[in-house]
């Protein structure tokens, strides 16, 4: 098994207590709502969102060549702003990986707003290479979703 990490940082100018709650506390309803070709529906198989919680999401069409995954909380701080979770089921994981860790860190940037930082961990069956292009189609993609977020509570302030 080969473990590849990948880093991303994107600046926001929502602060990060919103960010985090609109993102991480409310995604699984907000992100249908707004992106719907993203993520058509979020359904809790176990728990409710604290860590140990699983659940699926079911893909927009059009949004993603993948029907659905599931995924674990590992950990959610909702004082550091952090949040940690696996993807391990579902045809994203192309019966070539064994699960995807997800860990994202939202903190207040000097100058106003917040960084979000969020490091990529794919664990892969057997000696797999992964191509750079295919991380990077699911990179854009998430920062789609977040510039959507960040989009609609600009237009909206006072929904968080």
């Amino acid at each position: 098994m080969g473990v590849f990490t990948y880093k991303s940082v994107v600046i926001t100018a929502i602060l990060p207590a919103k960010m985090f709650k609109a993102c991480i506390i409310n995604g699984d309803t907000l992100i249908p709502k707004i992106v719907p070709q993203a993520f058509k529906s979020v359904e809790y198989i176990e728990g409710n969102g604290e860590a140990s919680s699983i659940k699926k999401v079911t893909f927009g069409k059009g949004g993603s060549q993948f029907k659905y995954m599931k995924q674990k909380v590992e950990a959610i701080d909702n004082e550091n702003f952090v949040y940690i979770y696996n993807v391990v089921e579902g045809d994203a994981l192309m019966n070539k990986l064994e699960k995807i860790t997800y860990e994202t860190k939202l903190k207040a940037f000097p100058d106003g707003g917040s960084v979000c930082r969020t490091t990529s961990k794919y664990y892969t069956i057997g000696d797999l290479e992964l191509k750079e292009e295919g991380i990077k189609a699911g990179k854009d993609k998430a920062l789609g979703i977040f510039k959507a977020i960040e989009a609609y509570i600009l237009e909206n302030p006072n929904a968080y």
